[in-house]
């Protein structure tokens, strides 16, 4: 796995364990309603404080405990008992009990939602990039300042926001419902509330002629300067639906459609006031000739006395309502059409959906979601992409040991101090729970082209791993809705499938391929074959010797025999006798003198 995706994978755990979720619903609600969400991120160093007791310790083990620099001793309490040692004699031992704390500085990661009327930016600011000053105005209790290293007489006497902000002050109502009551806070001098400001600009303090970031704190209503420190990034991320070129505040929902929703209000109200008017008319009557006690009472079939006929009329308002509410529909047609959000494109609008194909249903639906695309990409390009580069620098910055992460169903040990915090950050936009469909075909299509290049080209191919086929497989069931895709499909990275792919090459090895033995086989035949032929061939030509030999001495016999009868014929004709002895002699010698010693015969055979 890359360094990219440990650093992805882990600052989206990281923001999970933060409350992400809530985090998000906060900034994405003020930037809807309030024109900017806002979300804060810094590192958080804390001293984290656990208090143990000990008895009956031995003076080194005392000592061990108390050298350490983390530990202060709460109480301490000595005891000496009379022991014998390894000669006989009596010693004085002394025992120890203790309390200690044990002090250990830590820090973590913190990501906190900041309500809008606590942000403030210089009115000339396009960005946060190129603002002049950025502050964060809230309120802290004395003993939170006194915790933060401030001395506790220079912060007691600070006062609060809401005796010089009204603005905050409404806002804070409206959100509570009610009224802080300041006195309630002033009983316990250390629980008091007062105004903090941490504000963050450049400024060129040593003189160098350039301006550097620095954050500074401030205290009260007057902005008392409390403590200033070298700073790098400014931490807010700030979320907007609709940005304005040029400018650092932008419109929200509330902006876009206030104006007709005003109009449409007011018409509903006359509408309403019409249907009233229409069902309880306004009555006239002749004065003194019409109880008027009657005439108030609104009990039906209730009796009205009049001295004289016709002494009561009622006067008739005109029914309206019928010739308003198509413009009150072209209203809500309009806000429909600026918030992208309406009955058709959420499926609730019958009269739209009756008597469709399924495509054209679909295309209804559809039809808003291109205005809530541009406010995802906006809040996505915007808010998200600044909030998780500020997550990834400060993890770096402050983590210098390993870290482990759950990933795949196992707890996996990484380096952040590897990373690189200049690394891209990109976002990708998901339009909430719409077009399932559409995405399970694109899955299953994925994993069909998946399995065919699997099968045909193997584990080696270059292209599709067991890992992403995993993959493919988890999204199909997150898209169907269910999570927890370990219970059907057990985790699998690239180095567990690694080590199946070589278990299985070893496996191949130990059992011979059917194929290697066939053509195993097929050579043994052949050289069962070959060994056959030429023991036979050997055969053979020892047979045709053998007849060769027979022959050759059937002809030695012949010529033999013809010998003596012709020296017989030369003895009987001419009285002349032959050497027959001194023939034969000459007969036998080795016809095949080049023959080896051992392959030479009597009559030159062999």
């Amino acid at each position: 796995m890359s360094i990219a995706q440990q650093a992805t994978q882990y600052m989206n755990w990281a923001f999970n364990e933060l409350g992400g979720y809530r985090l998000l619903n906060d900034a994405m609600h003020d930037a809807l309603v309030k024109k900017t969400g806002v979300l804060k991120v810094y590192w958080d160093k804390y001293t984290d404080s656990e208090t143990y007791t000990y008895t009956n310790l031995t003076e080194p083990e005392y000592l061990a405990l108390v050298s350490d620099d983390e530990v202060e001793v709460i109480e301490h309490s000595v005891e000496t008992s009379i022991m014998m040692d390894d000669f006989g004699m009596e010693i004085e031992m002394p025992t120890h009990a203790l309390t200690i704390s044990r002090k250990q500085e830590k820090g973590r990661l913190m990501v906190e939602s900041v309500p809008p009327e606590e942000f403030m930016i210089d009115r000339n600011a396009k960005s946060i990039e190129d603002s002049y000053v950025v502050a964060h105005r809230t309120e802290l209790r004395v003993s939170d300042l006194v915790n933060m290293g401030f001395d506790f007489e220079e912060v007691y006497n600070l006062d609060g926001i809401g005796s010089s902000d009204t603005y905050s002050e409404v806002e804070d109502f409206e959100r509570r419902g009610y009224q802080i009551d300041e006195e309630e806070q002033t009983m316990d001098m250390s629980m008091k509330l007062v105004a903090v400001t941490e504000a963050y600009m450049k400024m060129d303090i040593e003189g160098t002629g350039v301006a550097q970031m620095y954050k500074f704190t401030l205290g009260g209503s007057s902005y008392k300067l409390l403590d200033y420190e070298p700073w790098g990034d400014i931490p807010f991320a700030v979320f907007e639906i609709d940005p304005e070129p040029h400018a650092f505040f932008g419109r929200s929902i509330a902006d876009l459609i206030i104006n007709d929703q005003d109009a449409a209000t007011a018409m509903l109200r006359g509408v309403l006031d019409n249907v009233a008017l229409t069902n309880n008319p306004r009555t006239g009557f002749v004065e003194g000739q019409v109880n008027v006690d009657d005439l108030l009472n609104n009990e039906i079939g209730g009796l009205i006395r009049m001295k004289t006929a016709g002494a009561i009329q009622e006067i008739q308002v005109p029914f309206i309502a019928g010739s308003v509410l198509p413009a009150i529909q072209y209203y809500d047609d309009l806000i429909e059409v600026k918030t992208g959000v309406s009955r058709a494109s959420m499926g609730l609008d019958p009269d739209a959906l009756q008597n469709t194909t399924a495509t054209a249903a679909a295309l209804t639906a559809q039809q808003g979601a291109g205005q809530i695309e541009v406010m995802a990409r906006n809040l996505a390009e915007g808010g998200m992409r600044r909030l998780f580069k500020l997550m990834l620098k400060l993890f770096v910055q402050n983590t210098d040991e390993q870290q482990l992460m759950r990933m795949n169903g196992e707890f996996v040990p990484i380096d952040p101090s590897v990373w690189n915090t200049s690394m891209d950050v990109s976002v990708n936009v998901g339009l909430g729970t719409g077009k399932e469909d559409e995405k399970m075909a694109v899955l299953n299509q994925a994993f069909q082209i998946q399995s065919q290049i699997w099968q045909s080209y193997g584990p080696g191919n270059g292209l599709v791993t067991m890992t992403l086929m995993r993959n493919t497989l988890a999204d199909m069931l997150a898209v169907a809705g269910v999570r927890n895709a370990e219970r059907y499909f057990l985790p699998i990275n690239d180095q567990i499938e690694q080590q199946l792919i070589a278990q299985k090459q070893a496996q191949a090895q130990q059992q011979p391929d059917p194929s290697m033995a066939l053509a195993q086989a097929q050579v043994q035949a052949e050289q069962i074959r070959a060994q056959a032929k030429a023991q036979t061939d050997m055969l053979r030509a020892q047979i045709d010797a053998q007849k060769a030999i027979a022959t050759d001495d059937r002809e030695r016999d012949k010529m033999d025999q013809d010998l003596i009868l012709e020296a017989a014929k030369l003895l009987g004709d001419y009285g002349k006798a032959v050497d027959i002895e001194r023939i034969k002699s000459m007969q036998k010698e080795p016809r095949y003198p080049e023959a080896p010693p051992e392959q030479a015969v009597a009559g030159g055979r062999f």
